[in-house]
This record gives structure tokens, sequence and C-alpha cells, in this order.
């Protein structure tokens, strides 16, 4: 686990207009922890100032996707002396083996972090042999 941030830009396609000007959107990667056990995995990543609505998280195929846009209210009264940025973007993908359920994901957000529970397949949990004696 790397505990610096890791700040990449999307591509050309992905550029924002606002007026005239080009913006370029800048997406965070944000922090992940994972943990694996024997009923399946569980992931938290780092959403701060993301609310649900402005959460999207999707599975296609073997391939789960988390994208977020940070709420970063900024009063009238304020004015904004420097922003590393401004309108945070949170983008980060993974790719799910098929011994996982994706069908059973159960996401919860809470306090600027997202959990999901991805649980295992029952045939790909590990079971039990019965030896028998002859």
């Amino acid at each position: 686990m790397n505990d610096t941030t890791q700040i990449t830009e999307r591509q050309a396609n992905e550029v924002t207009r606002k007026k005239e000007d080009t913006v370029r959107r800048t997406t965070v990667t944000p922090a992940v922890d994972i943990v694996e056990d024997s009923q399946g995995i569980t992931l938290w990543a780092d959403l701060p100032g993301v609310p649900r609505e402005k959460l999207d998280v999707k599975v296609h195929d073997s391939r789960l996707t988390i994208e977020a846009e940070a709420i970063v209210p900024v009063t009238a009264s304020l004015r904004v002396h420097h922003a590393e940025l401004r309108v945070p973007r949170f983008a980060r993908a993974f790719t799910i083996s098929d011994d996982f359920d994706t069908a059973k994901i159960d996401a919860n957000l809470q306090n600027g972090v997202l959990k999901l529970t991805i649980p295992r397949r029952e045939e790909a949990r590990p079971r039990r042999v019965e030896v028998r004696a002859s």
C-alpha cells in the first residue's frame, strides 16, 4: 500500500469545456485497502467529500469500476486563493476473479469511505472433504 495519492490526467476525449476555456479534468486514484478471507473480499476506498448521488460503482464482466465526484462547498463570500483540485474526481478499476459473485456485491458509503463486500461463489469456497478409512 502506497501512502502517496497518485494523480493521473484523463485522456484528451475527457476534456471538459467551461465557458470558452478548456479545463483538463484531473482524476485522483483513491487509496484502497483490500482484505480477502474464505468468505470473500472486503474493499475500503477513501472518497472524501463524495455524496452517494455522485458515486458510481459498476460491474461488467469481470471488471469493477468506481467513479466519484467530490462536492467542495465554497461560500460566495470566500475567495479561493489556491486550489489543487476544483472539483475532485476519483476513479479506480479492478479485475475480479470468477471465484467471486459480483451479483451479490454489498456497497456502503459512510463518512467518505466506500465499503464493498464481494462474496465468494458457493462452489469456490473452501470445503472440508471427508476421508474414509478402508
